[in-house]
């Protein structure tokens, strides 16, 4: 039983003031299953005013970058300072367990300072006795920031610290099953920025398409499903706003004859079953050499068997509930779609009695690609392991897909694993780890995993339009 319970956040901050919410909407503990707070569900005129507001701002924002980045210090600054406070809020609303939260809430001030220290200049492309040719980076306007409920605080401020910097405002809206740290991040920073700069907008299904389409928005960058994803691309495209989608993945891992099975058990589990599975960019399906496939499933049974599964409030906890009911079903659904075909569950396979969205960690083998828990994102606490017959077999597998965004090879020869890398589709590869993301290395995925990059110097620049100044001379 979760021991956090939040108040409702009655006021939408919109420029510097505090905006009555007509309408609310419930958030639900996942590990109680309990509705126990409540957020604003904005109208239509209150998303006109955020824009509206954030409009207003970009004239004078995008002017000053010594004053953008004395306010992204502070911001960051102010969200550390909070971590005692917003990582409850967080495990509460997400499920994931409390130092995870804290990790969280960390990390997302990490990206603040990171981009606040970033240095960027004028790109000079010729100086000479007829020309200087200066390539310029310039802010696009306000940003429609969509994120997800996996890392609502992360990924929002990973968006939200790159725009801002870059010159232009943001308008954000968090996950209706995660809004309540989002929306209190945004009471805590909002004192330290001009009225209008960053505003926090909370509401149900129906306000995504609504900023999409909004006509003030010029850039929209969107982190979530495929499907979603391909409806965010459409909305943007009738008056070509800038765009940037970060969507989902199936990561295959390919474990080479020569690998440590109990090395790689360790690793790979750490990542696959990280924040219970729910990242988009961690290990979804293993394929392993045909003599390595006994030893590895039973070493990735006994990390699943000892992980403690449980609320994310309490201490010890490895593992906590998954975010929502429905994607605690679809992960029982694939599951059992897999052990009616064949497969074999070593480990979990079962939602266990009891309140919550908990589904126990499960490792499946006696599965082959056809299965939908091999062909689809799971998203949750399943992970499949996969025999091949050679690396062309394996390559052929992890590649015959529309997924492009993480892959990684274990080998005990990291030559010889880069060279497979190499011929993985993938935005990122990883060699003897997987999920190894940093603030300065860019993120993106390659087919229906993304357009556009997130991170590092590309990350910034994909809040910017290229442009060209050139003085005769």
């Amino acid at each position: 039983m979760s021991r956090f319970l939040l108040p409702g956040i009655p006021s939408l901050t919109i420029d510097g003031a505090g905006v009555t919410a007509g309408q609310s909407f419930e958030v639900t503990n996942p590990a109680t299953g309990e509705r126990f707070a409540s957020a604003p569900d904005a109208s239509p005129a209150q998303l006109d005013a955020a824009f509206e507001a954030a409009a207003r701002a970009f004239r004078t924002w995008r002017t000053d970058d010594d004053a953008r980045r004395a306010a992204l210090h502070a911001m960051a600054d102010t969200i550390a300072g909070a971590t005692g406070e917003l990582a409850p809020i967080l495990t509460a609303e997400q499920g994931k367990p409390l130092p995870w939260s804290e990790f969280e809430v960390q990390g997302a001030a990490g990206w603040l300072r990171y981009y606040a220290d970033l240095e960027r200049g004028r790109q000079v492309l010729r100086d000479d006795e007829t020309a200087l040719v200066e390539l310029v980076h310039a802010p696009i306007g306000p940003v429609a920031t969509i994120v997800p409920w996996n890392f609502p605080i992360f990924i929002a401020v990973a968006k939200v610290a790159a725009a801002l910097r870059a010159g232009n405002t943001v308008v954000l809206k968090p996950s209706p099953y995660t809004p309540l740290a989002t929306l209190r991040l945004g009471e805590l920073v909002r004192d330290l920025l001009p009225g209008g700069v960053f505003n926090v907008i909370s509401g149900g299904d129906a306000l995504g398409p609504a900023m999409s389409a909004h006509p003030l928005a010029r850039k929209i960058s969107f982190t979530g499903s495929i499907a979603t994803g391909k409806k965010v691309a459409s909305a943007a495209a009738d008056d070509l706003k800038r765009l940037t989608l970060e969507l989902g993945g199936n990561d295959p891992a390919i474990v080479l004859d020569d690998a440590d099975p109990g090395v790689v058990a360790e690793q790979l589990f750490a990542t696959a079953f990280n924040n219970n599975g729910q990242a988009c960019v961690a290990p979804k399906r293993v394929y392993v050499a045909e003599a390595l496939r006994p030893a590895l499933v039973e070493a990735l049974a006994e990390h699943a068997r000892a992980a403690k599964v449980g609320d994310g409030a309490d201490a010890g906890t490895d593992l906590g509930p998954l975010n929502n009911a429905a994607q605690r079903d679809r992960v029982r659904e694939l599951v059992d779609g897999a052990v009616a075909g064949g497969a074999t569950a070593v480990t979990g396979g079962r939602a266990p009695e009891g309140p919550g969205y908990f589904y126990e960690p499960t490792i499946l083998t006696d599965v082959s690609d056809g299965a939908r828990i091999v062909d689809e994102e799971q998203f949750g606490p399943a992970l499949p392991v996969i025999a091949y017959r050679d690396v062309e077999d394996a390559l052929d597998r992890a590649n015959g897909t529309m997924f492009g965004l993480g892959a990684s090879v274990w080998s005990a020869d990291a030559d010889r694993a880069a060279a497979v890398a190499e011929q993985i589709d993938a935005g990122m590869t990883w060699i003897n780890t997987h999920t190894a993301i940093a603030f300065d290395q860019p993120f993106a995925g390659a087919k229906w995993s993304g357009i556009g990059v997130e991170a590092g110097e590309l990350g910034l620049d994909a809040y910017t339009d290229v442009r060209v100044l050139h003085r005769a001379k």
